[in-house]
């Protein structure tokens, strides 16, 4: 029986969160897998493109777990609870999240004129010049994928998962 071993782990080039772990694929695994762990495995591979790339453009301290922030976030600032609802994560993972950025330079939080008692989150200079790399870094990865397997599976790929998105919000 031929085994490829698609070894995920954290290389000087290849920067990966520290919770990714070595995935065997048996030949022929992959045909009879779950929807979820093709999912997951595909998301892996495109977080280690945009995380190399962030390392080498001088962002290697941003995490995983940061990626909602910077996805979120809108010029004129935004609440944490905020973040938390569309990001569909825990209160608790996003203020911490929004605490390391803070530490690092990439955020700032400024009171809410609107309401006393919040506070907003702004992305800093710095923390604007992270979206444009994460971005080109995907457009890459589609690129590649779309190479990979032809444009029109790629485009069908997307339609089908905007789809089910929408039906299950």
């Amino acid at each position: 029986m031929e085994l490829r071993a698609f070894v995920l782990y954290r290389q000087a080039a290849v920067h990966l969160s520290y919770r990714q772990v070595t995935v065997y694929i048996v030949r022929g695994f992959m045909s009879s897998s779950s929807l979820g762990l093709l999912l997951r495995l595909v998301h892996q591979h495109w977080t280690q493109a945009v995380e190399a790339a962030l390392d080498e453009a001088g962002y290697g301290d941003i995490r995983p777990p940061h990626a909602n922030v910077f996805t979120f976030a809108r010029p004129d600032g935004i609440q944490v609870s905020e973040l938390t609802k569309l990001a569909r994560v825990r209160k608790q993972t996003m203020t911490q999240a929004v605490e390391e950025l803070e530490r690092l330079g990439y955020v700032e939080r400024r009171p809410d004129p609107n309401d006393r008692r919040a506070r907003l989150v702004f992305l800093t200079e710095k923390g604007q010049g992270v979206r444009p790399v994460a971005m080109a870094a995907g457009r890459r990865v589609d690129e590649s994928w779309a190479a990979l397997t032809g444009q029109q599976q790629m485009d069908d790929l997307r339609t089908a998962l905007r789809r089910l998105l929408e039906q299950l919000q």
